[in-house]
C-alpha cells in the first residue's frame, strides 16, 4: 500500500505498512482500485451524456464510493468487495467508447488475487512524475470531501446534476495527459464545487431541521441508560430519536453531533440529553467509559477496543469488520430497536470529567446574521479588533495542543469563528464574551463551514472592503479529506494568508507549494508566539 491523504501519515510521507488510522493494506489496495474503477465509469458515462445514452445513477455511485474510501469510514473488505463488482457492473453496463479506451474501462478480475495484483500497480504510485501525482493527489481528495458533503445532502433530498457531473470530470481527467496549469486550473475548480455542494448541504439540512440557534449544550451525564450517536448524518439521529422517545432511554451526542442541539426540529425531544466526550481520537477511552451502546453514522471511526466493540453499530457508508451494521430498508428507514435494546440493559455513562461546563454552539450564518448589527457595530467601536477563523478537524498527534495555546493567548478583544472537530481544543475554555457575543462562534460541524464563508462575505459587504481587507486571520487544521476541500474553497473565493497545520499534506510537492504560497502566500504553522505576532500584530 501506499497512502498519504491524512495529515498523520507516518514519517510524513506515506503509510507503507498498515495505515496510521488503522486501515490494512488489503483495504488500502481495495480503495484504489474502487476509485480506479470510478475514473473507467466516468469516462464511458461522459461520453454517454453526449448522446443521452448515461446512466443517471452514475453521480451518486461515484459519490459513495469515493466517500467510502474517505479516512476512517470503512474498514470492511466485504463491503469493498461488493462495490467493486457494483462498479465494473455499472460500468459495464454503459456503452464502449471504441477499442482505444483506457485500462480503467476494461479490465475486469478472474480472481480475487488479480484485484490485489491490480490494486496494487494502480494506486498513487502509478503516476511517477512528483508534481503531476500531487495534483492529481489533491484533486481527488478534495473530490472525495466533495463526495462527503453531497452524499449527505443526498440523503435529505438534495441533489445537483452540475455537482455530480464534475466529480466524473475529475476522475476522468486524472486518466489524461494534461498541462501543470489545466491541473491546477481543475484543482481551483474543485475548490469552487466545494464552495456549492457546502451551499447545498447547509440548505438540505436547514430545510429539514430548520435554521440552527445560539444553544448551551450540558455535557453532564444522566441516570438512565443511554445511546452514543456520532459522526455527521442527521436523519440518523432523527430516526433515533424519533424511535427511542418513549424508550426510557436518553441520547447523547459525541464528538460532530454536537451542533444538532442547535437545530429546532431537535429540540423538541426531551431524551436529548447532552454531549459526552470530545472529538474523534478520544473515542476509545469515551466509548469504553460511555458503557451503553454507540452508533457510528459516517467517519470518523477508529479500530475499537474488543472491550466495547459488541456495543458499537454502524450505519450509513461506515463499516468495521465484527461490527453489526445498520442498513435502511427500501424507504429509507433504519431500525435502530437493537441498539434501544442494548442501551435499556446498559449502565448509565460514567461522568468523564468534574465540573463540565456548557457548549456553545448553533452559531451558524442565520444566527450570526441575527446580531450583526451587534457584532459590526463592536467592531467599529474597537470591542473587537479580530475575528480568527479557526476551523477544521482534530487529531492525535501531541502537537495539537498548539491550538488550545493558540486560543488562550489570543487577545481579549478577538473572536474565534470556528466549524469542525478542532473546536474541541477550545470550545470548552473559559474565553467569555465581548458585549454578550461569545469568544468562540461555533458554527458546526466541518459540514457547516459554509456558514464561515456566509458570515465573511456579509462582513466584507458590511464594510465595504474585500475579503482579505478584513480584520481576519486564518488558522485552520486539517486531518482529512473534508478540511482539503474546505482548504480549496477557500482558495477559489480568493482568500489569502492562510495558516494551515500542525503540518502541510505530505501530498503536496514542493513545487506545487511553491504555486499555492505564490498565489495564495499559504503558511505552515510555526510556534503560537510567531504566529501570534504575525496574525494579530501589537498596534
Amino acid at each position: 500500500m501506499f497512502c498519504n491523504q491524512c495529515e498523520e501519515t507516518v514519517k510524513g510521507t506515506g503509510c507503507i505498512v498498515k495505515g496510521i488510522c488503522g486501515k490494512e493494506d488489503e483495504i488500502a489496495v481495495y480503495q484504489d482500485l474502487l476509485i480506479y474503477l470510478c475514473k473507467g465509469i466516468a469516462i464511458r458515462n461522459l461520453t454517454a451524456m453526449k448522446s443521452q445514452k448515461d446512466d443517471p445513477n452514475v453521480g451518486l455511485f461515484i459519490a459513495e464510493a469515493l466517500f467510502s474510501t474517505l479516512t476512517n469510514v470503512n474498514f470492511d473488505k466485504a463491503r469493498f468487495v461488493d462495490m467493486i463488482n457494483k462498479a465494473i457492473a455499472i460500468r459495464d453496463a454503459l456503452p464502449v467508447n471504441g477499442p482505444d479506451e483506457p485500462d480503467a474501462c476494461r479490465w475486469r478480475p478472474a480472481s480475487e488475487n488479480e484485484i490485489m495484483e491490480k490494486g496494487k500497480a494502480v494506486g498513487l504510485l502509478a503516476t511517477g512524475n512528483e508534481d503531476v501525482r500531487s495534483l492529481r493527489s489533491t484533486l481527488i481528495y478534495g473530490m472525495k470531501g466533495i463526495a462527503a458533503y453531497y452524499t449527505h445532502a443526498e440523503i435529505l433530498g438534495k441533489t445537483d446534476a452540475t455537482i455530480e457531473a464534475f466529480l466524473q470530470k475529475g476522475l476522468a481527467s486524472t486518466l489524461e495527459d494534461l498541462s501543470v496549469d489545466e491541473m491546477v486550473a481543475l484543482v481551483l475548480e474543485c475548490g469552487e464545487y466545494g464552495v456549492k455542494v457546502l451551499a447545498l448541504l447547509d440548505a438540505a439540512n436547514t430545510g429539514a431541521y430548520g435554521k440552527p440557534e445560539i444553544t448551551s449544550v450540558k455535557t453532564t451525564v444522566g441516570s438512565r441508560p443511554g445511546i452514543l450517536i456520532t459522526g455527521h448524518d442527521l436523519k440518523d439521529l432523527e430516526q433515533l430519536l424519533e424511535q427511542s422517545k418513549d424508550a426510557g432511554v436518553d441520547i447523547y451526542t459525541h464528538g460532530e453531533m454536537l451542533p444538532a442541539h442547535a437545530y429546532p426540529a431537535f429540540k423538541k425531544y426531551t431524551h436529548l440529553f447532552g454531549n459526552y466526550g470530545g472529538s474523534w481520537p478520544h473515542q476509545r477511552e469515551e466509548f469504553e467509559s460511555f458503557n451503553g451502546p454507540v452508533i457510528i453514522t459516517t467517519n470518523c471511526i477508529i479500530p475499537p477496543k474488543d472491550s466495547y466493540k459488541e456495543r458499537i453499530f454502524t450505519t450509513g457508508l461506515t463499516g468495521y469488520p465484527g461490527v453489526i451494521h445498520i442498513n435502511a430498508d427500501a424507504d429509507d428507514t433504519k431500525d435502530f430497536s437493537a441498539v434501544i435494546a442494548a442501551a435499556k440493559v446498559s449502565k448509565p455513562p460514567q461522568a468523564l470529567r468534574q465540573g463540565d461546563a456548557d457548549l456553545i454552539t448553533g452559531c451558524a450564518h442565520d444566527a450570526v446574521l441575527a446580531i450583526a448589527e451587534t457584532v459590526i457595530t463592536a467592531v467599529k467601536n474597537g470591542d473587537i479588533k479580530k475575528f480568527v477563523v479557526m476551523a477544521g478537524c482534530d487529531g492525535r498527534r501531541k502537537d495539537r495542543d498548539y491550538y488550545t495555546k493558540f486560543a488562550e493567548a489570543l487577545p481579549k478583544d478577538t473572536v474565534i469563528l470556528t466549524a469542525g472537530c478542532a473546536k474541541y481544543r477550545y470550545n470548552s475554555l473559559d474565553l467569555g464574551t465581548i458585549g454578550g457575543i461569545p469568544r468562540v462562534l461555533d458554527a458546526g460541524q466541518c459540514n457547516d463551514c459554509y456558514s464561515l464563508v456566509v458570515i465573511t462575505q456579509a462582513l466584507a459587504e458590511a464594510f465595504g472592503v474585500g475579503i482579505n481587507e478584513l480584520p481576519i486571520a486564518y488558522n485552520i487544521a486539517w486531518y482529512e479529506q473534508k478540511a482539503v476541500t474546505v482548504l480549496l474553497s477557500l482558495l477559489s473565493l480568493g482568500i489569502k494568508d492562510i495558516t494551515l497545520g500542525p503540518k502541510l499534506p505530505a501530498f503536496i510537492s514542493p513545487a506545487v507549494l511553491n504555486v499555492l504560497v505564490k498565489n495564495f502566500d499559504l503558511k505552515p504553522k510555526t510556534t503560537v508566539e510567531e504566529d501570534m505576532a504575525r496574525m494579530i500584530p501589537k498596534a
